[in-house]
């Protein structure tokens, strides 16, 4: 089934990157993308998704809103939108971006712990009520990467977790409380990267992959090796960061991944 509105006879004109390894060189700074949000990542990778996995007016869902970068991209590629995030200041930050727009009709995005169901049920019933549906379209996924950045004081803030059992624990209820709403035979990606923490690499992008296969009926469509070139203190090679790594036993981290499922 195709769920996108590419034209496939103008096949070669299409900018679509279905190679598994994206090679960035900054991140797009255009229309409301701004980089204030530590942790944000580039919006690129939810135009290209969005793009292919969706048609214009289908619904995207994103439990993890951040500051907004795919509900920007969702705007430019006419999509609904339903966001939903802990951080009371990015909702703050994101109504400064979105207040009297004319795109008010077409997103839905709230203040919401991801990890309790009783809270998302009420709050994906009040948007699927907003938008007269019963599916998303689409799920894009970028959690925090345990506690290597802590966003808020919140004790039930995925970022404030350190223990990788408990953080899986939480990131599984999150993705139960979500995937139900999924259309099935649609898709959902999980962009994640790995942790260098007490003196080794913590692969935190395979924890998770697995976890999903473990827990859910899942076909994985596709592992993204995701690069881009303007990571600060990562430029060039006679950087602070290449000295330190040869003087240790570390390799830099210049890559995260994008995991691609399609539901049943």
């Amino acid at each position: 089934m195709k769920y996108n509105d590419l034209d496939l006879e103008k096949w070669k004109e299409i900018d679509i990157n279905v190679d598994s390894l994206w090679l960035i060189n900054e991140r797009d700074k255009s229309g409301k993308h701004t980089n204030i949000y530590h942790g944000n990542f580039i919006p690129q990778i939810p135009n290209q998704l969005i793009r292919r996995f969706t048609k214009k007016n289908e619904i995207v869902f994103e439990p993890f809103m951040g500051s907004g970068t795919t509900l920007f991209e969702c705007e430019n590629l006419h999509r609904k939108y339903i966001g939903f995030d802990i951080n009371p200041e990015m909702i703050n930050y994101v109504n400064t971006k979105m207040n009297n727009d004319i795109f008010y009709k077409d997103y839905y995005y709230s203040l919401c712990d991801v990890t309790k169901n009783i809270k998302v049920k009420k709050e994906i019933k009040a948007a699927f009520d907003k938008f007269k549906t019963y599916n998303f379209h689409f799920i894009l996924m970028h959690p925090p990467y345990l506690d290597i950045i802590k966003f808020t004081n919140n004790k039930n803030d995925l970022s404030n977790i350190k223990d990788i059992s408990l953080f899986k624990k939480k990131f599984i209820q999150v993705c139960k409380n979500c995937l139900p709403y999924l259309e099935d035979g649609r898709y959902f990606a999980l962009v994640i990267g790995d942790i260098y923490k007490n003196r080794e690499v913590i692969p935190l992008s395979f924890y998770l992959f697995n976890s999903i296969k473990e827990n859910f009926e899942v076909k994985l469509k596709g592992i993204i090796i995701k690069n881009i070139e303007g990571n600060r203190g990562k430029l060039g090679k006679g950087g602070i960061w290449r000295y330190r790594a040869l003087k240790s036993d570390y390799y830099l981290f210049k890559h995260e991944y994008i995991f691609v499922f399609k539901k049943g």
